[in-house]
């Protein structure tokens, strides 16, 4: 499938790729089908990849492994949230969260609070609230990616 995107332009989805959240995503339930790209000058191992919505060329979340900035990453989630995902074993869960990126670069974060968890073998997920002052809606990161791009040089 051919999507147009606003990051990348016009770029090939493989439909065994497209991800689907029954729900949508927290804001727009209308957006139920997404793809996972990333800018193959940086490479697969790229910290920040792209959630693109397929339905909407325009929409396209920042998205990243929360294990690096935070290793201790690790929110309770309570199973009724994850049963529309399908069986899930522990190797098929992916986790993301969203990033914000502002003018202020230094201003960079994730929320943790809101995870999206992807069942890696049926192509199902949600975004879920996690309901704990453990993990802030705005972790500051840039000082974290600057460590790690400089430790990759």
């Amino acid at each position: 499938m051919k999507v147009n995107s606003r990051i990348f332009g016009e770029i090939e989805i493989d439909d065994s790729k497209i991800i689907n959240f029954p729900s949508g995503i927290i804001g727009f339930p209308e957006m139920t089908d997404f793809a996972i790209i990333y800018d193959e000058e940086k490479g697969k191992n790229a910290p920040i990849r792209w959630m693109q919505s397929i339905q909407e060329a325009e929409f396209a979340l920042p998205v990243m492994d929360p294990l690096l900035v935070m290793s201790s990453y690790n929110p309770e989630v309570e199973d009724d949230y994850l049963l529309p995902l399908g069986e899930m074993k522990e190797d098929d869960a992916l986790v993301l969260v969203t990033v914000s990126v502002p003018k202020d670069l230094q201003k960079m974060s994730v929320n943790l609070q809101a995870p999206i968890v992807i069942n890696a073998e049926t192509k199902k997920a949600a975004q879920i609230i996690v309901n704990t002052e453990k993990f802030p809606v705005k972790y500051y990161i840039y000082d974290i990616l600057k460590e790690m791009k400089k430790e990759g040089e």
